[in-house]
């Protein structure tokens, strides 16, 4: 089942499984979501949560009990429930139930806001404890952004001028080994080369925003001031891209199991809320 926002510039369409966005379209039915065309990648932009990234042996513990769990966790593969919706924007929710309490031992509401205003999508996360103890959890965003011409004519700029250091992925976990991205006054440009060990993550950035460029000229903006870390993704000849804000990342090879401990997690207390949100800018 799917839902659709609009307003007079765009229109957006989410799954209820997994409370997914598949779709953003403008007036002249531009499309600037990836399709999820399987021989490349079948998903779209999933939510990833209580995890993102992979858990060294796909396992954590809680209080010494062993628990285990897929990578970037399992919201993106159950179904939300659509809770409120108007013309422009539609709230969804998943709540723990026994087949979360299996493998994540809270209890927790996550909520996905969306919103269209002019010509941008706005994605609100909110994480609501309703347990009586602390809530350790990661919680990032997956969106691909279709890139219709050829690869290479494509850019990155940054918001600021900075040091783009990023982490490699050995064996989906965070490695020591670190990069720096070229780049000539903010801009990088893209090339499948930058990808092939896996995605370029970097635990911080001063920057809050990266323009995508269409020859130079300016494509796709996501904007990401709440998160602190973010993960750059795609598959070699495939015409997408991911810019991924996240909290938290995956583990790195010495990490102790502890969920906890967990280098990036966020610890929300009982009964509290956590809120957060980025946004997909159209800029044609």
């Amino acid at each position: 089942m799917n839902t659709t926002i609009s307003n007079s510039s765009l229109k957006a369409s989410i799954k209820q499984a997994g409370a997914e966005l598949f779709s953003i379209t403008d007036h002249q039915n531009n499309e600037y979501i990836w399709e999820g065309n399987p021989a490349f990648w079948a998903k779209h932009s999933p939510v990833l949560f209580p995890i993102v990234g992979t858990l060294k042996n796909n396992t954590y513990t809680i209080s010494g009990k062993e628990y285990q769990l897929p990578r970037h966790g399992f919201a993106r593969d159950m179904e939300f429930e659509l809770i409120a919706q108007t013309e422009n924007s539609a709230v969804f929710s998943l709540q723990s139930n026994t087949e979360t309490l299996q493998k994540y031992p809270f209890e927790f509401e996550l909520q996905l806001i969306y919103t269209l205003e002019e010509k941008e999508l706005t994605i609100g996360y909110k994480v609501i404890n309703k347990g009586n103890h602390p809530l350790p959890f990661s919680i990032g965003a997956h969106p691909a952004i279709a890139l219709p011409g050829a690869f290479e004519k494509y850019s990155f700029k940054f918001e600021k001028e900075e040091l783009l250091k990023y982490n490699l992925l050995e064996n989906d976990l965070i490695s020591d080994r670190t990069e720096v991205l070229e780049k000539t006054a903010n801009v990088v440009h893209l090339r499948y080369k930058l990808f092939e060990n896996d995605a370029l993550v970097f635990k911080t950035l001063a920057s809050n925003s990266i323009t995508i460029l269409e020859n130079n000229i300016p494509y796709v903006k996501v904007h990401f001031k709440d998160f602190p870390s973010l993960g750059i993704w795609t598959k070699e000849q495939a015409p997408f891209v991911c810019i991924e804000p996240w909290f938290g990342y995956s583990d790195t090879a010495g990490n102790s199991g502890d969920l906890f401990q967990k280098e990036g997690i966020v610890v929300l207390e009982a009964n509290q809320t956590f809120d957060s949100k980025f946004s997909i800018q159209i800029l044609q």
